[in-house]
């Protein structure tokens, strides 16, 4: 495995980035350099409800001034997953040209045009543009509730800060007073105008994205995020000590009685965990899925670290346009021989035979899910028109790094781990036949134990949930991932954690089923992020429409799921690390 790691993590760190990092001379032939009057061009992207983000169409969907041929940018894969669709513009906003007032186009408005805008007025439409890599975003129009009239903005004004020879700021506004009155259905003459002004400003080139992350919160609203996060990170560093403290004395005097019986003596009964030696590492059912789940949960967690790293390092600043889709697609390709190698590495300490079945599921259990749902979610895209319907060549890459990237690593993982010399180590025998379980409180049973299980590791993540949300469901953006990396690490520990507590609980009642209760205890958290999704959007959010409600459940359903099966990973791979310690420590015959 090391070796297969190896060449997974050096590719990562050594051409990953080249695919992720922003193309600096995408706005022209210079590095964002122009001369006075050199045409700096301005790509129209996409258009929508404000509050439904996923919502988005093709920015000439609405009958604005269309040009005679429509110039469509090619745009690198995470900007398709992201729902782009850049077509050039036809403001003209050359380098430091001033205009005062420039007709864009003159267009008499058909009563079904006046019917298409006021709906867009009606549901809040904005617009989104790109100018130099700067992103911009303006309204269609208002709704006058005074006089309750639907008004369309037909004048823009460009605002542009630049240094020396750089772009380094860029804003629109439109101006109100130029409105025109669409409230009625009938035909409208209009005329679509603009203006541009430059202004020098003394702010560098390498810090002109500042401002969009300032975007994401106020300063007082960061004080108060931080405030929250370390008296969340406390509160729950501080129970998680307080119950291993407990569960490390509880232990103890286990030892310790355990050692006087056994001098006592020796044909004393066995009372407790260790009752149950002969059993505990009894091999559970359906071990190739539970083998699946090791393995996709495994992978999992490294796409996670993987993604925090690029994070850190500043990969992902903000409108970095599809520089996250892109990395979430290589490096789960990259890193599926990780879920290859610990699933048929699991499935052979297990004593599994058919690997081949094993590795299937592997590979199916978490892309097969997100497949189904990422095609019903198409569907309803398409039916739309909207832009987040991938185009065929989009879904064919796709399926081509499934094919020749995805497969082959993870059959590759799969013969490294199939092939491995690790062999299960249990410190106590196992006996014939298992013990039977004695009948517990219901408080003892699966579902509750899951639920005290979630409870913990969720209410570390609570704060920060709100704040994930609002960045990929809403219009903030999200910078402070130092943040994030510190909450992960501390969801991981409590996890584990509180996993730990709760299979000794269940084995010192002598119940030694508790392979698969540790994966469901530690994964639990995804339930309870499952449910805060609903509390998110029935009272946090405004989004409406049946596309957004279903792109919002379908994906979120992925994510939580994910979330499963990383952290129930988590607490097997903890419990088991216990589970071997203590049954190591005591004399088992």
């Amino acid at each position: 495995m090391a070796t297969a790691a190896s060449v997974v993590y050096y590719f990562l760190f050594l051409f990953l980035p080249a695919f992720l990092l922003p193309n600096t001379a995408s706005a022209s032939a210079s590095d964002h350099r122009y001369s006075v009057g050199d045409s700096v061009p301005l790509y129209a992207n996409k258009i929508g409800p404000f509050q439904n983000p996923s919502e988005t169409y093709k920015y000439f969907d609405l009958p604005f001034c269309t040009p005679d041929q429509v110039k469509e940018k090619r745009e690198a894969l995470g900007e398709v997953l992201n729902g782009d669709r850049m077509v050039l513009a036809m403001y003209q906003l050359n380098f430091r040209e001033d205009k005062d007032l420039e007709s864009l186009c003159k267009k008499t408005l058909s009563r079904q045009d006046v019917q298409v805008f006021r709906d867009a007025v009606k549901n809040d439409y904005y617009f989104q543009m790109y100018y130099d890599d700067l992103p911009i975003w303006g309204f269609v129009g208002k709704v006058d509730d005074h006089d309750m009239k639907y008004l369309l903005y037909t004048h823009l004004h460009f605002e542009v800060l630049y240094n020396e020879d750089r772009v380094i700021e860029i804003t629109v506004a439109a101006e109100k007073s130029s409105s025109v009155d669409i409230t009625e259905d009938k035909e409208v003459e209009v005329e679509f105008r603009y203006s541009v002004k430059w202004k020098e400003t003394n702010k560098p080139f390498d810090r002109r994205m500042e401002k969009y992350a300032q975007y994401s919160f106020h300063p007082q609203h960061l004080e108060v995020h931080w405030f929250s996060i370390i008296n969340s990170c406390v509160t729950v560093l501080l129970l998680t000590g307080f119950l291993a403290t407990i569960l490390m004395r509880v232990l103890k005097n286990d030892f310790i009685k355990f050692s006087r019986d056994e001098e006592m003596a020796d044909d004393q009964e066995e009372t407790g965990w260790k009752y149950i030696h002969g059993d505990v590492f009894r091999y559970p059912p359906h071990k190739s899925l539970f083998c699946a789940v090791l393995g996709s949960g495994s992978q999992l967690l490294a796409l996670a670290i993987f993604i925090f790293m690029l994070a850190l390092v500043g990969v992902f600043y903000p409108y970095n346009r599809g520089a996250l889709y892109s990395a979430l697609v290589l490096i789960y390709a990259l890193t599926s021989g990780i879920a290859g190698y610990y699933a048929a590495s699991y499935y052979k300490q297990l004593e599994g035979t058919n690997w081949v079945r094993n590795l299937l599921l592997t590979g199916c259990l978490f892309c097969g899910p997100l497949f189904l749902t990422f095609c019903f979610l198409n569907t309803v895209a398409i039916a739309y028109n909207a832009t987040a319907a991938l185009p065929f060549g989009t879904i064919m890459v796709i399926v081509l790094i499934w094919a020749l990237v995805t497969s082959p690593l993870l059959v590759l993982g799969g013969i490294a781990g199939k092939n491995s010399k690790s062999e299960f180590q249990a410190p106590c025998r196992t006996t014939k036949f298992p013990r039977e379980i004695p009948q517990l409180p219901w408080y003892r049973s699966t579902i509750p134990q899951m639920a005290m299980a979630g409870f913990l590791p969720f209410s570390a993540i609570y704060i920060e949930l709100y704040y994930i949300f609002a960045s990929v469901w809403g219009h903030k953006v999200y910078t402070i991932y130092s943040i994030l990396f510190i909450v992960f690490i501390i969801l991981i520990i409590v996890t584990a954690f509180i996993t730990i507590a709760l299979i000794y609980f269940q084995l010192a009642v002598e119940d030694h089923q508790w392979w698969w209760r540790s994966v469901l205890c530690g994964g639990s958290t995804g339930f309870f992020v499952h449910g805060y999704c609903f509390y998110y959007y029935y009272a946090r959010s405004d989004m409406t429409g049946f596309m957004q409600t279903s792109f919002y459940f379908g994906y979120m359903t992925c994510i939580c799921y994910g979330f499963f099966l990383m952290l129930g990973t988590v607490g097997f791979r903890a419990s088991l690390l216990f589970v071997r310690h203590i049954y190591r420590s005591i004399k088992c015959e």
